[in-house]
């Protein structure tokens, strides 16, 4: 699902490569037969009611924004089943795994995009999510490649605009500068507040947390994560 123009934008992507280590046959035969199936096409206009995008009803939407391996987005659709999942991962060996994993566990609640996710966000309808996620992204952090960090004044802006009145921006991360750097952004911005209220809300992880392998690989290496969760303003 390679969106016309991508080879533009992917020189200022948010992402970095694009692929690993050679799938397996069995990942590349669900890349082209599952992925067009539960992917999502932005060449046609996107409904109004992003319930009927899904193959359940359902009573509210949430994006993942970079879901890597896909375990905290498999796990969240799975939990929540009221709840209509998008996931968007540009990263192909991350989605393979994905697909590979709802082989075992499907969700009718959980619709993917895999390409930039600011292509999706721009196709949105207005106040039609209810949260969205963004789970240990990419620092980018040499200074030069700042620009390229997913939190800025432009996507906080997309943000705002797809979200509903009082729906939720949670972005959890383990390198401290982008830490310092979201909260910054979103203190600037006119649509967000942090909703903590005391010193440790911001390191206790996120009610029905499972963790991911990101994370665990921080806390091995003595980085201690943050969860951030900030509220869309009502207006």
């Amino acid at each position: 699902m390679v969106a016309e123009g991508r080879p533009e934008r992917r020189r200022e992507a948010f992402f970095g490569r694009l692929k690993g280590p050679k799938l397996r046959q069995h990942q590349v035969d669900l890349l082209n037969e599952r992925l067009p199936v539960l992917g999502l096409d932005l060449s046609r206009p996107a409904p109004g009611d992003l319930a009927e995008l899904f193959q359940v009803p359902v009573e509210r939407t949430r994006l993942e924004i970079g879901f890597g391996g896909g375990e905290h987005l498999l796990h969240r659709a799975g939990e929540d089943p009221a709840c209509g999942f998008i996931g968007v991962e540009p990263f192909v060996n991350g989605m393979a795994k994905l697909l590979s994993a709802l082989e075992d566990a499907p969700r009718g609640n959980l619709r993917l995009y895999g390409d930039d996710a600011t292509l999706l966000l721009d196709w949105l309808p207005d106040a039609c999510l209810d949260a969205i996620d963004l789970n240990y992204p990419d620092p980018w952090p040499k200074k030069k490649h700042f620009k390229r960090r997913f939190v800025s004044a432009r996507n906080l802006d997309r943000f705002a605009r797809v979200l509903k009145p009082g729906g939720i921006f949670r972005f959890a991360s383990d390198i401290d500068t982008y830490v310092n750097w979201t909260l910054r952004h979103v203190a600037d911005h006119p649509a967000f507040a942090w909703t903590a209220t005391r010193p440790a809300d911001w390191h206790m992880p996120y009610a029905g947390w499972p963790g991911t392998r990101y994370e665990a690989k921080a806390i091995r290496e003595g980085r201690r994560p943050a969860y951030l969760t900030f509220r869309q303003l009502e207006v």
